[in-house]
């Protein structure tokens, strides 16, 4: 058994009360969980990612046509 499936064992195991807990203090010991610092990465990154413009673009006209949406 690879130490993964054990933590995921370990965490299976935990009464809910501690999964929550867990739950809430993951982002915290995996940073990479954390949204905010995701699309800081993103945004930093200069690579051209012609697909997610496209999509932001598309929901930029989307909101200026109907800002209730």
């Amino acid at each position: 058994m690879s130490t993964v499936e054990q933590i995921e064992e370990a965490i299976r195991a935990l009464p809910a009360r501690e999964r929550a807990r867990l739950a809430n203090d993951l982002p915290r010991l995996l940073p990479e969980l954390d949204g905010d610092a995701a699309w800081d990465r993103i945004n930093r990154d200069e690579r051209p990612r012609p697909a997610l413009s496209q999509l932001l673009d598309e929901v930029d006209s989307a909101v200026a046509e109907d800002p209730a949406q």
